[in-house]
């Protein structure tokens, strides 16, 4: 009884949270109600026993690929007024699509072939070992193709950003290191004033009369 109650809250805002996230004006709550359906359809993963699964979506959806969306349309300046423009001449187009998703869902739902199938025993063995058996054995080649391709990815990332761009000053840390103070710095010894001006009597003979004038200056005040 619980649980089908927990199923059906689960089901209720998912469904909830997937029409906002159409129906939605801005994009932010968007993305907002899109998370909101992730963590939902992860906790009807973990009713039916499948808590790997629930976590590897709340981590890779929720916390990859959600938030992504989420930091891209904030820090776009999109104008979505002009791309709201063509949504009643589409709209046609968009009802016809949806409902035969929903004929296809319906159909599915009441065919023969899913009232009449038999459950597979529970077994011992955890979900997660499960996976990671089949995973590791039949689709061992396949999980390999993946890992390389986000490995090429991720290296194509690095050199985009790492290339050396024309006009841009950077810092070299190691010539920075390396550097002698002889090199960038040069010490002067400069007599000062008073060691010029009694070198020099006509120096001096100014200084003085700098000094009269500004005594004169400052008494005229």
């Amino acid at each position: 009884m619980i649980e089908a109650l927990f199923f059906y809250l689960f089901a209720g805002v998912m469904l909830a949270s997937g029409l906002m996230v159409v129906v939605s004006r801005n994009p932010v709550y968007s993305v907002l109600f899109l998370i909101l359906a992730f963590f939902n359809a992860a906790g009807m993963f973990v009713l039916i026993g499948a808590e790997f699964l629930a976590m590897l979506l709340v981590v890779v959806y929720v916390g990859a690929v959600a938030v992504l969306f989420l930091f891209v349309v904030m820090m776009l300046d999109i104008n979505f007024a002009e791309m709201r423009a063509g949504f009643q001449k589409y709209l046609p187009l968009g009802l016809i699509v949806g409902g035969i998703l929903v004929f296809e869902l319906v159909a599915a739902m009441y065919s023969d072939a899913f009232s009449n199938a038999s459950l597979p025993a529970a077994s011992d063995i955890a979900n997660t070992t499960q996976i990671g058996g089949v995973l590791y054995t039949k689709y061992a080649f396949l999980f390999q193709i993946a890992g390389l391709i986000l490995l090429v990815a991720m290296i194509g990332a690095i050199s985009l950003t790492m290339r050396k761009r024309v006009g841009v000053r950077r810092q070299s840390i190691a010539d920075q290191n390396n550097r002698r103070r002889e090199d960038v710095m040069e010490i002067v010894k400069m007599p000062s004033a008073k060691t010029r001006a009694k070198d020099q009597p006509e120096a001096q003979e100014n200084i003085r009369e700098n000094d009269r004038a500004a005594t004169g200056s400052a008494s005229d005040e």
